[in-house]
């Protein structure tokens, strides 16, 4: 697939762009990438331990660094483009949980809120310089565009992946057919003449969700129908095929077309209406939404009913001191610590504070899913559960003050 705008004429010269010829090694570093940017966002925050704000303020100004070295750059270069990509893909992921899992904005609300980003970062690129073709980035102002483009659409796949499994209860494995069956849609309509452009920016849009899917379902427990390969090794794995990929391109140079090269005119696809591309996107668009209805109406479990306004399903509490002799005292005292922190925010009435560091709680208790569950795991549930209740307490949009302390105090209990 590509988005470019070619001359009426039978051949023309290019000048020296900034971004790569689109070709199935595009697509695919590309998916790579937006895999690398779920897990290793995950992999900084949590198994690094340093938080969600701090990995957020290193990876801003890394995307600083690098994007400053990329538009000083006369043309394109395979590292430091697919680098700039890496870093906006983790970037982009980091934002959006900001927003999630900081400012507890819903994750349909930080959809559409990107949705409209994205549609005026397009109007006025395309106000200003009548394409939103990728070849035609060979001067400054188009490539900040383009670059700011990039950076919603990750955002936005981001938000819109999270709210569709959130919506779905569809674990790894399962999650990754819906934007695969997408990108096949884009990618039928393109074949009958669906406009090029349209069609790249969808598709690229797509390959956010269907990235972050496949991390998710290399990384995830095996008791959550994932691989089990951890957030780490998942983002050396893909960092490692995504370098590999970079080295056969800077020495093969197959997706660069040099400067001046003469290039010939391809057959002219016959184009659809206007009016045929709303239709056929229209049926794609109200077959996705009968798919997602359907699947938000079936049973996703007692934390995913709970979540999605279903009644609370009874759980076992556990004895004084049951966690502690199942679960190692140094996890118990990191969990703890967050819940006492959350508590104490709470008492004195700095709720965005206990949402800040109950997300922290959140993250870790992830993290260490996989290993803690193989110990025990009903205990496992149990405080599963626990946690779940808190988070809802603490995230809620009318929060009860008695109800936080309540659940959290209950948590603090079960910890020890």
């Amino acid at each position: 697939m590509t988005s470019s705008t070619r001359p009426s004429t039978r051949s023309w010269r290019v000048t020296a762009s900034k971004v790569p010829e689109v070709t199935i090694w595009f697509w695919l570093i590309k998916i790579l990438c937006t895999t690398v940017g779920e897990s290793f966002a995950d992999w900084v925050n949590v198994g690094l331990g340093l938080g969600l704000g701090i990995t957020t303020m290193i990876f801003t100004a890394v995307l600083a660094v690098v994007l400053g070295v990329q538009l000083r750059l006369q043309r394109y270069v395979p590292v430091v483009y697919w680098l700039t990509v890496v870093v906006l893909s983790v970037a982009g992921t980091l934002y959006t949980d900001i927003l999630t899992d900081r400012l507890a904005v819903p994750l349909v609300l930080s959809t559409a809120v990107f949705a409209v980003a994205l549609a005026a970062v397009f109007g006025v690129w395309f106000a200003r310089e009548r394409t939103l073709s990728i070849h035609s980035i060979f001067t400054l102002p188009r490539e900040l565009f383009y670059w700011l483009a990039v950076l919603v659409t990750f955002a936005l796949g981001t938000a819109a992946g999270d709210w569709t499994l959130a919506l779905t209860g569809w674990g790894p494995g399962i999650s990754v057919l819906l934007p695969v069956t997408l990108i096949a849609a884009v990618i039928v309509g393109w074949r009958f003449g669906v406009n090029a452009v349209l069609s790249f920016w969808l598709a690229y849009i797509l390959t956010r969700p269907l990235g972050a899917n496949l991390g998710d379902w290399f990384a995830s427990p095996t008791a959550q129908h994932g691989l089990g390969l951890g957030y780490g090794v998942t983002s050396v794995i893909f960092l490692a095929a995504i370098a590999a990929a970079v080295v056969y391109l800077t020495r093969t140079r197959a997706d660069v077309i040099e400067l001046n090269d003469e290039v010939t005119q391809p057959k002219p696809r016959r184009a659809v209406s206007v009016v045929a591309t709303v239709g056929y996107y229209a049926v794609v668009i109200l077959a996705a939404g009968a798919l997602l209805q359907w699947a938000s109406a079936q049973p996703h479990g007692s934390a995913g009913a709970e979540e999605e306004g279903g009644p609370p399903v009874a759980a076992a509490s556990l004895a004084p001191g049951e966690a502690g002799t199942t679960f190692p005292a140094a996890d118990l005292a990191q969990f703890r610590t967050i819940t006492q922190d959350t508590l104490a925010k709470v008492t004195a009435a700095d709720q965005s504070g206990a949402r800040t560091r109950i997300a922290d709680l959140e993250t870790l208790w992830d993290h260490d899913q996989d290993r803690l569950q193989s110990m025990n795991p009903k205990t496992w549930s149990v405080l599963d559960h626990e946690i779940d209740a808190a988070l809802k307490a603490v995230r809620s949009g009318n929060p009860s003050v008695d109800d936080e302390k309540q659940t959290l105090t209950k948590l603090l209990a079960s910890l020890r």
